[in-house]
């Protein structure tokens, strides 16, 4: 009887790799991340955004939505 001297890696052992490696990298990169910061001032952040174009009541005419 021959037995084979290479070492499978059964679909298992393989997830369970995956999951350690995953597990490591998070627990690695987690000093490296920092408080996201606002790219928006107060006033900006309260400003009106919408502004109705001759475009957007093309669209509301065509699609008959009641302006």
């Amino acid at each position: 009887m021959k037995q084979n001297d290479k070492k499978k890696l059964g679909r298992r052992d393989f997830l369970r790799a995956m999951g350690v490696g995953a597990g490591l990298a998070m627990t690695a990169a987690a000093p490296l991340a920092s408080e996201a910061t606002a790219s928006e001032s107060d006033a900006d952040k309260k400003k009106a955004r919408y502004k109705e174009t001759d475009h957007v009541k093309a669209y509301y005419k065509v699609n008959r939505f009641p302006n």
